[in-house]
């Protein structure tokens, strides 16, 4: 691995132990699961039940990688993360759309002012739905790559 791979890796671990310590107290103490976590989107957590677990899961992801100093595999890892979180949020966003539990006032959402109504929930799905196929796309690239580094895989 490059040196700055290992930077980013460790610098990736820390910001993700630093969302799971933050979303633990959120949910822990102050009782606020359900609140918004901006800072920590890069772990794909939205509210802080989503810091706690996936800053867990992506510390332990880059703990292990910077042991395997497999960069390759950490890219396709995080494709297919990207993969599995897009299905999770277009299954979201469709029973958003048809939910009587209003959870995410469609006046709160960021694409409000383009589209001004409920219809801002299948644009999410749809976004997600545009997410899932290029993290596909990435995830059997990365998965050639790495098979073909492993010598398990010729093309």
């Amino acid at each position: 691995m490059l040196i700055w791979q290992k930077y980013f890796l460790i610098i990736f671990a820390i910001y993700s132990l630093l969302g799971a310590i933050k979303g633990y107290a959120e949910c822990k103490k102050k009782k606020n699961a359900f609140g918004e976590s901006n800072l920590f989107v890069l772990l794909g957590a939205w509210v802080w039940g989503d810091a706690l677990i996936f800053g867990i899961f992506w510390f332990a992801i880059s703990t292990l990688i910077l042991m395997k100093q497999d960069w390759i595999l950490f890219l396709l890892i995080t494709s297919i993360y990207w993969t599995i979180r897009s299905f999770g949020e277009i299954d979201y966003w469709v029973n958003q759309q048809f939910s009587t539990i209003n959870r995410n006032p469609p006046e709160k959402m960021r694409f409000y002012n383009i589209f001004q109504n409920d219809s801002v929930w299948f644009v999410y799905q749809i976004l997600w739905q545009c997410m899932a196929v290029a993290s596909i796309v990435f995830s059997i690239y990365f998965a050639a790559i790495w098979l073909h580094s492993k010598g398990l895989f010729f093309f």
